[in-house]
């Protein structure tokens, strides 16, 4: 998937692009389902672009933050929709930065026509829920894949992703709103992490590598498998290969983040079986690398995303050797998983500080 990046966003507001307005059906469907509470409410409308759903919930009672990474969308919003002083408008990108947001959380937090933009879509939306006030609801607004054309579909998202958004919450509404569908999702409820094979792996997939990656926050890279279930970057060892370098070059193969070897270290092998059979897992701690992640192998993954440890007993389905491998860097994040003997080889080494986006 192509992510538009910050400047481009800049361009586009400054050139007063437009956007699909905020239609009477999609009012309509706020008014029914999130009045804002008795005596007001607090919003967080994430993506708020030119301001008019910002607006629209002010005008029904919530005081809101709006929030866009694009000063140049701030500006155009002051000037479409001046407000009454019920809109608060911060220049945030929420993917990294939470700076300024209200501290005692949301009545309602709204994303429209941006969650198929998001890199981290996961974590992202796990960490506003958690920002939920008791009661709260999440809407996400958006174009689907099956009502765009092919060549735009990085606006819009398919029935998976929809499923898997839909993932981890008590209650998940859909509605058709004039062609979009909105999601109203209430009471986050984590749905745990389970260790899943993928099928019964042939005799030369038996011994692997996977690379245990971390940015500057220490959030781990994982990626969202075609067969659903999260794994690490890795693959199998070619010929004469060390396991580390081939931990690197599968790292750089599928995700596009260049590390050295000497910054690979094997800091575990694994020793589990599957259908009887045995199954051999390096685990291979990268220190260093430049790059952004990027989508290389989409037949194999459809996007990766960065992950804060603390949450990963919270994961959903992830590959048991990739579920071994995290719990061996952190013992203990994973509850429950399937038996495992490990060799540990080397002290996870310190950690160097990635030059992210080289």
């Amino acid at each position: 998937m192509g992510y538009v990046r910050q400047d481009e966003w800049e361009g586009h507001f400054a050139r007063r692009e437009g956007f699909r307005p905020l239609g009477e059906r999609e009012r309509a469907l706020l008014a029914a389902r999130v009045p804002a509470p008795a005596g007001g409410g607090r919003a967080l409308d994430v993506g708020s672009g030119t301001g008019e759903l910002a607006a629209h919930l002010a005008s029904v009672g919530y005081r809101v933050d709006a929030v866009d990474f694009a000063a140049s969308a701030h500006t155009r919003a002051r000037e479409d929709h001046p407000g009454d002083g019920r809109v608060r408008r911060l220049v945030l990108d929420i993917e990294h930065d939470t700076a300024g947001l209200n501290l005692d959380g949301y009545d309602l937090i709204t994303l429209r026509l941006v969650y198929p933009f998001l890199n981290d879509r996961t974590r992202v939306l796990r960490e506003f829920g958690e920002r939920l006030r008791p009661g709260g609801a999440l809407v996400v607004i958006t174009p689907t894949a099956e009502d765009v054309p092919e060549d735009r579909r990085d606006i819009a998202l398919d029935e998976d992703e929809i499923a898997l958004l839909s993932e981890g919450w008590e209650t998940a509404e859909r509605m058709d709103a004039d062609g979009l569908a909105m999601l109203i999702l209430r009471g986050p409820r984590p749905a745990g992490t389970r260790a899943v094979e993928k099928g019964t792996p042939a005799g030369h997939a038996l011994i692997g590598a996977l690379a245990v990656v971390t940015d500057s926050t220490g959030r781990v890279l994982l990626g969202r498998s075609a067969q659903g279930p999260w794994e690490l970057p890795g693959g199998k060892s070619t010929g004469s290969e060390s396991l580390a370098a081939a931990a690197v070059r599968e790292l750089a193969e599928e995700t596009g983040l260049v590390a050295a070897p000497d910054d690979a270290v094997v800091v575990t092998m694994l020793l589990d079986s599957i259908a009887g059979v045995p199954r051999l897992t390096a685990v291979v701690r990268v220190t260093a690398w430049t790059g952004t992640p990027t989508l290389l192998e989409p037949a194999l993954f459809t996007r990766w995303e960065w992950h804060a440890p603390h949450t990963l007993d919270t994961a959903g389905e992830v590959f048991t050797p990739a579920a071994h491998a995290l719990d061996a860097i952190w013992p203990g994040i994973i509850p429950g998983l399937p038996p495992v003997t490990s060799y540990p080889l080397a002290i996870d080494p310190p950690l160097r500080l990635p030059v992210e986006g080289s």
